[in-house]
């Protein structure tokens, strides 16, 4: 049938087979009042997509496409749609919908929504699953599309949408700034932009990796030190030192956390933004007492903390670090493989969708 009845997008049909993408056609919900269709040229390649179409989070609805780091051009505009325009290049990221009625929604928390819909995997109210951005369109709700500066190119916005946005919030919502120590654990697709933002919002910022040679590119995104989590009681050196951890790993589930909670100053907080597979490792009431310390989490962000987040990366020409891959059956496979298994500084970027699925204008 094609647009605008049907999409096309890359889709597994098997978690056991998780890597192996095979090119279908799926229909849309239908296109409300509010919503958007934007045609993609863009998606970056979360760790999240890798959770969900190996199983670690659960089973998946399934034929299923991934990927809500989305970029492309709006080609169609709903009746009382009032901030998108045919044309205009705008993004998408973790979260497509939600329901904008209750007391959550309307105390800019509705990334925590309880009726929200993830922009994969993930099931509206009249029981379409949603889709993602390893496709030719993606059809999302105008209060979850946003635009995006014209000095940051689509590639290097599409990683923002959801690693950007998801460890910005929390830094924000910490009081990030001056006089503030901050060091963020994990030096991968989440923790480097967690280095770059805490950076530039001012914080004396630290990295904190098991890593040696990430060393380098973690001073380079803004680190003032570099912590070595492999040498001999890295710890103690830095015990009752800072405000705030943000914990980018998704491996917590092997850490001794009490080791690094020791490093947090009186009142800190030790702040989750990766989501392991895998429990977290026991913890005793008690190993909060030492410090007062404060262990929490996080999911994505508001709409008001990423259209903040994208001025201050266009007014300071903040970049992550990237890779591109054209989108294909086998771009979508090397990409989701490498992610599983570090492969990459420090995120992918799929492009070329033209090649894949057509101008589509």
């Amino acid at each position: 049938m094609g647009y605008p009845d049907t999409f096309e997008g890359f889709m597994i049909e098997s978690q056991k087979n998780w890597s192996d993408f095979k090119k279908k056609e799926y229909k849309p919900k239908p296109f409300g009042e509010r919503d958007i269709d934007i045609r993609i040229e863009a998606c970056g390649v979360c760790g999240s997509d890798v959770h969900t179409i190996t199983g670690g989070w659960g089973e998946a609805s399934l034929p299923l496409c991934v990927g809500h780091e989305i970029i492309g051009h709006a080609v169609k505009v709903g009746d009382k749609v009032t901030t998108v325009k045919v044309g205009d290049r705008v993004g998408v990221g973790a979260q497509i919908w939600a329901c904008l009625e209750c007391k959550i929604c309307k105390s800019d928390n509705e990334n925590y929504c309880p009726h929200q819909v993830d922009t994969y995997n993930a099931p509206y109210p009249d029981g379409t699953i949603a889709q993602g951005g390893y496709a030719s369109h993606v059809r999302a709700h105008e209060y979850f599309t946003f635009p995006i500066p014209e000095n940051i190119t689509s590639e290097v916005a599409a990683p923002m949408m959801c690693a950007g946005l998801t460890t910005w919030s929390p830094l924000v919502r910490a009081g990030t700034g001056p006089g503030k120590k901050v060091a963020v654990l994990g030096i991968g697709g989440l923790g480097h932009f967690g280095l770059l933002w805490a950076s530039a919002l001012g914080a004396e910022t630290y990295a904190i990796s098991h890593t040696p040679g990430k060393e380098a590119d973690a001073k380079k995104l803004g680190a003032k030190e570099f912590i070595c989590t492999m040498d001999k009681d890295w710890a103690k050196p830095w015990a009752f030192t800072f405000d705030f951890i943000l914990n980018a790993s998704d491996m917590t589930n092997e850490f001794n956390i009490q080791e690094y909670m020791s490093t947090l100053a009186v009142n800190g907080e030790f702040h989750n933004v990766g989501l392991p597979d895998q429990p977290l490792p026991k913890m005793m009431a008690q190993d909060f007492a030492p410090n007062g310390a404060k262990i929490g989490g996080s999911h994505i962000g508001n709409r008001p903390e990423l259209l903040a987040m994208l001025k201050l990366a266009s007014e300071k020409n903040i970049k992550p670090m990237i890779e591109t891959i054209d989108i294909s059956e086998k771009g979508c496979e090397e990409a989701v493989e490498r992610v599983k298994t570090n492969d990459v500084r420090y995120r992918f970027t799929l492009v070329n969708y033209d090649k894949a699925f057509g101008d589509r204008r």
